[in-house]
């Protein structure tokens, strides 16, 4: 089956690494790359930017003792990390599949801020897929009594959703690449 490259769109934050990159691979693939942003957000890549508004980014307001329940771990309480923690949720719900690069940790979350997408993703059950650098690959969430798979995936009809590490590998880097490659044929 053949995806219409028209019909596709990545949702993403634009951060520096792996966000900016599944971007830059939009482009190169002709895929429509939209960025979700807020006043005061610092991107890497600025594309089709959806700035939100103080209210409507509000409504990815979460409590941050249920972030550190989720995430296992506690993070700084600061705005700005706030605000990127509610910006995630217009992320990860406008979409029905998340992907993203990062580490895969022992107790099934993903590393660091790109953790919390991936939480939010298995919260609103999304499907979800993570290119876990330390493990030189793609796993698919198959849920709490499973864990994670190894999978290939491919991107999905319609939005999807992308987030990942400030810290992207040349295989990381490569992996994004070979999903939009794998799905679309060469760019």
């Amino acid at each position: 089956m053949t995806i219409d490259r028209s019909k596709l769109q990545v949702i993403h934050g634009g951060h520096k690494g792996a966000e900016a990159e599944f971007g830059r691979a939009a482009e190169k693939w002709g895929v429509v790359d939209t960025t979700i942003s807020f006043e005061g957000h610092k991107m890497e890549r600025a594309h089709n930017v959806d700035q939100l508004s103080d209210e409507l980014l509000e409504k990815g307001h979460v409590s941050m003792e249920f972030v550190f329940q989720r995430m296992n771990r506690r993070f700084a309480r600061g705005k700005g990390l706030r605000r990127v923690i509610y910006s995630m949720f217009h992320v990860v719900t406008r979409s029905k599949t998340l992907f993203a690069v990062g580490r895969i940790q022992d107790d099934n979350t993903v590393k660091g801020g790109t953790g919390w997408g991936v939480e939010l993703a298995k919260v609103f059950n999304r499907e979800v897929h993570v290119f876990c650098q330390d493990q030189h690959g793609w796993f698919h969430w198959e849920g709490a009594s499973t864990g994670w798979r190894p999978s290939e995936p491919t991107l999905p009809e319609g939005k999807f959703s992308a987030t990942g590490t400030r810290n992207l590998t040349d295989e990381g880097q490569q992996a994004i690449h070979a999903l939009f490659e794998r799905s679309l044929g060469a760019a």
